[in-house]
């Protein structure tokens, strides 16, 4: 055979076809893998979102609210008690327990928020009397709203302390109606 002489196709040895196939298998693989790594990395750009409550709620215009009542309408969907008092004025309570975090109910029979995880009991104005609770209720900042309904702001809290009465600590926690 000559130098200048060309192989013809079929004079190419079955290891060259073997080795195209891994080639072409190689490259498919490492083609999917990037793919696959550019899908999932793309994903970060684009997180799930959580659907968050609003922090300020309307929840209504002060006479609906009758005196000496505590309002548990708002406890499901925006964690929150509204309690109004025989002397006209409301307060904003959140309806976590602060020992571990459980939601305590009211027990109109007995005039107290009772919580059923260890037992923490609450007056009415989330004062702490009993149970393994370190401190009351915390409060959430109430106002009137411009329209004349009540607009309690959940991302401003009033955080209870120890043996204070909260009505003392925090007078601007309570809306004079």
């Amino acid at each position: 055979m000559d130098k200048n002489e060309k192989k013809q196709p079929q004079d190419e040895p079955k290891n060259n076809s073997r080795r195209k196939f891994f080639v072409k298998a190689g490259w498919s693989g490492l083609t999917a893998l990037s793919l696959g790594s550019t899908v999932i990395f793309a994903r970060f750009f684009f997180p799930r979102v959580l659907f968050e409550p609003p922090t300020r709620v309307k929840i209504g215009k002060p006479s609906e609210f009758l005196p000496g009542t505590v309002d548990t309408r708002f406890k499901d969907k925006n964690g929150v008690w509204i309690i109004r008092d025989e002397e006209d004025s409301l307060i904003a309570i959140k309806t976590v327990c602060t020992h571990l975090g459980c939601t305590p109910n009211w027990i109109e029979s007995r005039n107290k928020f009772k919580c059923p995880c260890h037992g923490s009991g609450f007056l009415r104005n989330g004062l702490n009397v009993e149970g393994p609770a370190p401190r009351p209720l915390d409060r959430y900042k109430i106002t009137l709203a411009d329209d004349g309904q009540i607009l309690v702001n959940k991302s401003i809290v009033y955080r209870s302390v120890a043996g204070k009465d909260p009505d003392e600590l925090y007078p601007q926690s309570i809306l004079k109606v």
